[in-house]
């Protein structure tokens, strides 16, 4: 379970508090467009799954090549991200025993078409076999054990292709779902992305972490945008956007950097709301009523859709529109009503994948989880992992 910021007590209170959000949220449109939204199960098939990784969340997806634009019958791999991941065999739609929970795993797909033939599963094993995570923490700031859930990564192009990941160290503070906080966040740095499982990757600690009173709590790396021309922006400024979600609110704040400088925190900028600031304290939001993990895609007329949950964790799919990528925004415009949570399923952390996306559409996952996870996943092997839509649109 992953990046909720919630918790067991506050969960009613979020969900209720949906509603009246809305009401302050933005009203700044900049035009609409014709779209519908349908299921894409071909996707969604490529994670239900009997054998070895069974279950996951975050779902981050890069190509490797850097370039997030889609092409016709590109051989390009794609490496995704996942936070908490379930190993094991699955008989019946139930785990076996013996099967375990890692905190971090990691896939490649070859190609840009759904094909199980050509995805691959990757996370560390111990010399017995037994799973183990691909990233941990090198050096622990409390008593308290640690681990790393995933932000969002991509591939840089003007660092020697390395990867660089946001990862958020994670302190288990009880058994419930929600029983966790997130200190504080590091930049992780692997040298070669296509060798898993990453022995040689660096940990930076980076003062990315915010707690404001009047912001709220949160990390920054809830989803990144390469706004360069190597990696196909449209119109391309040559930086690097990294958004945070913080607070009750879900309040969206963004930072910005060069990719060379990208290590370098004395070259980071802060959006104030109106400029950019050498201080982190200084960050203001430029919208709310998003989710944890979101996405920030350019479409062929140069407006950017920002994909996410609505409100974090909910029934709704969302999208605002902007024309930079601090916005203004326009008002939510809700893509997808999840079918899941119906079915006592909840659903999280909306967003879009656009390297494998066609030209047209945008192709959307959305993580889903319950309420007592660590007793149905037992019973039920399927109910945590991606799901998949397709919107498909006319500029």
């Amino acid at each position: 379970m992953n990046k909720l910021f919630l918790s067991a007590a506050s969960l009613f209170l979020l969900v209720s508090h949906a509603v009246a959000q809305k009401l302050l949220l933005e009203k700044k449109d900049t035009g609409v467009f014709n779209f519908t939204v349908q299921a894409a199960p071909e996707w969604t098939n490529l994670f239900y799954r009997n054998s070895g990784w069974f279950g996951g969340d975050g779902i981050f997806s890069m190509p490797l090549s850097g370039n997030d634009k889609y092409t016709k019958g590109k051989q390009d791999s794609t490496l995704f991200l996942f936070s908490d991941t379930f190993i094991g065999e699955v008989k019946d739609g139930k785990p076996m025993p013996g099967n375990i929970m890692v905190n971090n795993s990691i896939a490649y797909m070859r190609g840009n078409v759904p094909d199980t033939a050509n995805f691959h599963f990757y996370y560390k094993k111990t010399k017995s076999g037994i799973a183990e995570s691909i990233f941990v923490p090198q050096v622990s700031s409390s008593k308290m054990p640690q681990l790393f859930w995933l932000g969002d990564g991509f591939i840089n192009k003007e660092k020697n292709n390395t990867l660089y990941v946001f990862g958020y160290k994670v302190e288990r503070i009880g058994e419930g779902v929600f029983d966790f906080i997130e200190p504080s966040v590091s930049i992780i740095a692997v040298k070669d992305a296509t060798k898993p499982p990453f022995a040689d990757y660096r940990q930076i600690d980076v003062s990315l972490h915010i707690n404001s009173t009047t912001l709220g709590e949160g990390n920054m790396g809830a989803g990144i945008f390469v706004n360069t021309k190597w990696a196909g922006a449209l119109n391309p400024d040559g930086y690097v956007y990294v958004y945070g979600c913080i607070g009750k609110d879900k309040n969206l704040v963004v930072a910005r950097v060069k990719p060379i400088d990208f290590e370098n925190l004395k070259k980071w900028k802060y959006y104030d709301g109106s400029e950019w600031s050498d201080n982190i304290s200084e960050l203001r939001p430029i919208t709310n009523g998003v989710s944890n993990e979101l996405s920030m895609t350019t479409l062929a007329d140069g407006r950017l859709l920002l994909v996410f949950q609505v409100m974090g964790l909910s029934d709704k799919v969302g999208m605002r529109v902007a024309m930079t990528p601090v916005g203004p925004f326009s008002e939510i415009k809700e893509l997808y009503t999840t079918p899941e949570w119906k079915e006592g399923i909840w659903t999280y952390n909306a967003k879009a994948h656009p390297n494998l996306s066609k030209p047209g559409e945008l192709l959307i996952s959305y993580n889903t989880i319950t309420a007592d996870f660590w007793s149905d996943i037992q019973q039920n092997a399927h109910i945590y992992r991606p799901r998949f839509i397709k919107l498909k649109y006319k500029l």
